[in-house]
């Protein structure tokens, strides 16, 4: 199954993500990998008031619910 990105990579700072958004990565599954950096994933739930920073770009995440 092809997957064909529907948003540019790292163009916000701050996204908030959903709990069916989980596993979380950054890049997002829809964001071209092409001109990013590797995808890492990031353990939000665990994470002290759900937010998270990437380590390569610092988009920053928070889980809303």
């Amino acid at each position: 199954m092809s997957h064909t990105a529907s948003a540019p990579a790292n163009a916000e700072k701050r996204y908030t993500v959903q709990r069916s958004d989980l596993p979380l990565s950054c890049p997002l599954p829809e964001m071209a990998l092409w001109n990013s950096h590797p995808r890492v994933y990031l353990p939000i739930e665990a994470a002290p008031g759900h937010e998270v920073q990437c380590p390569y770009c610092g988009s920053h995440f928070v889980l809303a619910d």
